[in-house]
């Protein structure tokens, strides 16, 4: 789909100030068509409200995914999309980025998508450290085809494909992506509207990849996967929002905390009785290496709270700005390539 230009001009040679874009202009003519009540509805909403703030024309972004339930996002946003085929949306993504590296290039992608068949393109896209945006809607469960079990599946989790439970360990999406050396990795929730905007605007303001992904409710086949550390009346004592050069207080009374322990081990305690935020452990998203981002991503028993937030933001060269380099260094040393003179270059032979 396409987008219209947003520099008109007065018909002389200087162009009209662009027009300050708003929600309603990323929204697209498509009838959006997921279930009543799904958690995706949020996710479109808050990207749309954050997308005028970035400054960045419509015509000069692109969202690109696989399939699945959220797979169907492009449609549903004014700009370039291109909905693609299962796991490949990041390999799309990466041809699209290092030949257009002017374009603010996004993928959409869900955890059966992404982590299933797609896990290879996946972990390559971020090692490269393309400077695109992923965005996984993580729900537990295959949606679009009606309730299968996913990647991320808990362990025992009773499916249609799985009657007798789960005996597969569920795959972490931010450890995945931690491992694979992303520059910046974050998590947020599909109902925590504010949060969510703050995070995706982060994430763009990135340069490098990022990863972020969204607890995304499937109201149908795997509804309250998350209220035991979402809902009002118990996440302030099961979650725990990180933020950068803050010691990880949290509690309804704000009482609690988490430190490491002397055998590198993650504790939660108690404050007061000698135990104060001085022994806490301070977030640190700017370390050059991973270690702590992967522990906290790592948070997953009841002996934790659920932790969100940026886990790690880090600079580091991009594949698209070291590839430009390789192809000025090439040209410059030999000259402007020839096609024709490749093809006939090298070992030839005739067949008669």
């Amino acid at each position: 789909m396409s987008a219209n230009a947003n520099i008109p001009t007065n018909g002389g040679s200087s162009p009209v100030p662009p027009v300050k874009l708003t929600r309603k202009d990323f929204v697209s003519d498509q009838e959006v068509r997921w279930c009543p009540g799904c958690g995706d509805y949020s996710i479109l909403a808050q990207i749309q409200k954050v997308m005028p703030e970035l400054g960045i024309k419509r015509e000069n972004t692109v969202f690109v995914s696989g399939i699945g339930c959220s797979s169907r996002f492009p449609y549903y946003m004014n700009t370039y999309g291109f909905h693609s085929i299962h796991g490949r949306a990041p390999a799309i993504a990466t041809g699209i980025k290092a030949s257009n590296p002017e374009l603010s290039v996004w993928v959409i992608t869900g955890d059966g998508d992404a982590l299933s068949i797609g896990g290879n393109h996946l972990i390559h896209t971020i090692r490269r450290n393309l400077d695109i945006n992923i965005i996984l809607f993580n729900n537990r469960i295959y949606g679009l085809t009606k309730g299968q079990y996913s990647p991320t599946s808990e362990f025992g989790k009773k499916t249609k494909s799985t009657p007798y439970g789960v005996i597969d360990y569920p795959l972490n999406p931010l450890s995945v992506a931690l491992a694979a050396e992303a520059t910046f990795v974050a998590r947020s929730v599909d109902t925590f509207t504010s949060h969510l905007q703050m995070t995706v605007e982060r994430a763009m303001h990135h340069k490098g990849v990022s990863f972020v992904e969204v607890y995304q409710n499937c109201n149908i086949f795997n509804d309250h996967a998350f209220e035991m550390f979402t809902e009002r009346g118990v996440r302030d004592d099961a979650m725990i929002e990180i933020e950068h050069g803050k010691p990880l207080v949290f509690g309804k009374e704000h009482n609690r905390g988490v430190r490491m322990r002397s055998d590198m081990h993650l504790e939660v305690v108690e404050l007061g009785n000698g135990v104060d935020e001085s022994g806490l452990i301070v977030h640190n998203e700017k370390a050059p290496d991973s270690y702590l981002a992967y522990m906290l991503a790592r948070m997953e028993s009841p002996d934790y709270p659920v932790p969100i937030g940026v886990f790690r933001d880090v600079t580091k060269a991009t594949y698209e700005d070291m590839l430009a380099g390789q192809i000025k260094t090439a040209t410059e040393k030999m000259g402007p390539g020839d096609l024709e003179k490749l093809i006939n270059s090298g070992d030839t032979w005739v067949i008669e």
